[in-house]
């Protein structure tokens, strides 16, 4: 490493002002980043992380924020630092993309959603760099199998919303790394990543580090991935520095309250293996938390589901493959019970939960829902059943109506089904709001005026208005912070006990899945490879792709960081087939009471 560093803040203040109201983000930074290394800035939402990275590429400004006090400098490879503050905004054009790549957390917003991948990969390699288009789609195919997006010809000329959410971050980690910065900001770049391609992206960022000797601003929220990367460690509250040292120093003795308690709430794998039923995290000062055991009762049976999406190509746009998202899944959740479908992205668990609520109608299969199949339902009786199950969505933000308050939200689902008056309507969303800890004067809010866990209680609540059976809960805790994570996980928890509501829980996070399930079904290339008990499942995996997807969860110790042979997956292969491929039925071997692994061969 270099002594000088490679960038630094100093003294930094930002401060966000409108109609002469001035409110600071950022208060009196001060941190060094050193070739080589990979410093961590961690804190929950609104502690000024993404506020800091942002002032260091110069793209405050668009969010109404301005640079009121300190210096940001950076060393252009000239030995020399200059103040990013004070360039032009030509000057910091030449540097974004090319001296200084940013992997943003929002995946859907960092893309240009009327451009190709190809056209946005290759833009910044011809206009840095000076490729040639052929070099430069070459190099965009390299890096897309660098992050292990499969297909990559085939992405290249695809849009972005064409891909899911773990794929789309591919695609901007690879932009971010296209033109070999020197420096790498990465705002919270495995928030929406299964774990495998987590774990093989850290390695890949951490290879990028040794080799090029490129430094690496890494913020995020999860103390595991924190463990697994960092070398050096900023935490931030309120936005300010509140703590800084090596990351083994940082995780054996905090020092910090804070610290202590953004540590205490991560979930770690294992720390149910004890419990026999899913149960509440534990509260300092209160009773202890009352075991969820659910009931024996079917609610929700799902037998033969395949679910199938029509490739079209040529001139006239005929159909000429098709998407096997799903094939031949089989289950049963009984009532009071949650059951975890986890998988990688584009195994397909997302769309079998929109699939039993006929948000996509499934190609086969039979789904019975308290008796009745869903499956053969017509519009109008569709409609009524709808009532007695609901979704809770991975972005609150997204599910939720900008330019609707939250009290006429949560009470449009009594309206669609005219239930009750509108005293009692209103009456209602007042309780929901109690019941998922929301004060009553947060009704007449707006979306945009909430935390990202505040709207995730508000989806909560809104999903909970019609009294339903069957709440569908895909990825609903993913993008919170660990302490709002865990609120929001024992409010579920807590609604379900009292309520008996049934979960099918749509996760790529373990540790949670491990919190919350009583049942695992892990999704493969759209079929269940194994299912059975949590405990069974968890800690005596049979199947090798569930053992691939456990040694690949982060540990939030600095001292078990995984070396990258263990992280050597194998790439997926393709779900596209033929017109008329008719797949093999799944088989499945009963090796413990309740535990069923996949005995036809899937491609793994």
């Amino acid at each position: 490493m270099l002594d000088q560093p490679l960038a630094r803040f100093e003294n930094l203040r930002v401060s966000f002002g409108r109609s002469g109201q001035m409110v600071t983000g950022v208060e009196d930074l001060s941190v060094d980043i050193r070739a080589g290394e990979t410093v961590c800035l961690v804190g929950e939402s609104g502690s000024g992380k993404s506020v800091s990275a942002l002032a260091l590429m110069r793209l405050i400004g668009f969010d109404g924020g301005d640079i009121s006090g300190g210096r940001i400098l950076f060393d252009r490879g000239n030995g020399q630092e200059t103040d990013l503050a004070k360039l032009s905004a030509e000057e910091m054009r030449k540097i974004r993309g090319n001296q200084i790549g940013m992997i943003f957390q929002e995946p859907m917003t960092a893309l240009n959603p009327v451009l190709t991948v190809e056209r946005q990969l290759t833009e910044g390699l011809r206009q840095h760099l000076g490729l040639s288009r052929s070099r430069a789609r070459a190099r965009a195919l390299d890096l897309l199998r660098q992050v292990r997006l499969p297909e990559p010809e085939r992405r290249l000329r695809q849009f972005p919303h064409e891909l899911s959410g773990g794929q789309r971050q591919r695609v901007v980690i690879a932009m971010a790394l296209a033109c070999h910065p020197r420096l790498l900001i990465a705002d919270e770049p495995t928030t929406a990543l299964d774990v495998t391609i987590q774990a093989e992206i850290l390695a890949l960022l951490d290879r990028l580090r040794r080799e090029t000797g490129a430094a690496v601003l890494f913020i995020t929220h999860d103390m595991a991935v924190v463990a697994q990367i960092a070398d050096r460690v900023v935490v931030m509250q309120n936005g300010r520095k509140v703590e800084e040292g090596p990351v083994a120093r940082i995780f054996a003795d905090p020092r910090h309250d804070y610290t202590k308690r953004l540590l205490a709430a991560v979930p770690r794998l294992g720390e149910m293996r004890d419990k026999r039923w899913p149960e509440p995290f534990a509260k300092i000062g209160a009773a202890p938390p009352i075991p969820v055991r659910g009931t024996d009762t079917p609610l929700l049976t799902v037998e033969g589901l395949c679910t199938r999406f029509a490739v079209r190509g040529g001139v006239f746009r005929r159909r000429i493959a098709q998407v096997h998202a799903v094939e031949d899944v089989s289950f049963t959740l009984n009532r009071g019970r949650t059951l975890a479908l986890v998988g990688e992205s584009g195994c397909g668990k997302s769309t079998v939960g929109r699939s039993i609520l006929r948000l996509v109608d499934p190609s086969a299969g039979r789904i019975t829902l308290d008796g009745t199949d869903l499956a053969a339902l017509g519009p109008a009786a569709l409609r009524r059943a709808r009532a007695g199950m609901q979704m809770v969505f991975q972005d609150p933000f997204g599910s939720l109506n900008p330019q609707m308050c939250l009290r006429d939200q949560v009470t449009e689902p009594l309206r669609n089904f005219s239930r009750g008056t509108r005293a009692t309507r209103e009456a209602k969303a007042a309780a929901l709001f109690a019941r998922a800890g929301l004060p009553e004067s947060y009704l007449d809010r707006y979306p945009h005026a909430l935390s990202g866990g505040q709207r995730q209680r508000v989806a909560i609540a809104r999903a909970l208005a019609l009294d339903p059976a069957l709440i569908v809960a895909d990825e609903a805790v993913s993008a919170l912070d660990v302490s709002v994570q865990a609120q929001v996980l024992n409010l579920l928890l807590e609604l379900q006990a009292e309520l008996g509501l049934s979960y099918l829980f749509i996760s790529h996070d373990m540790a949670v899945v491990e919190r919350m399930a009583h049942d695992v079904a892990v999704m493969y290339l759209g079929r269940i490879v194994e299912i059975g008990p949590r405990a069974s499942v968890l800690y005596d995996p049979r199947h090798p792709y569930t053992k691939a997807l456990l040694r690949a969860v982060p540990v939030a110790d600095p001292g078990q960081r995984p070396g990258e042979k263990v992280l050597n997956f194998r790439p997926n292969p393709s779900p596209i087939h033929p017109i008329g491929h008719v797949p093999v039925p799944s088989a499945y071997q009963e090796v413990a009471p309740g535990h069923h692994v996949l005995i036809t061969d899937c491609g793994y």
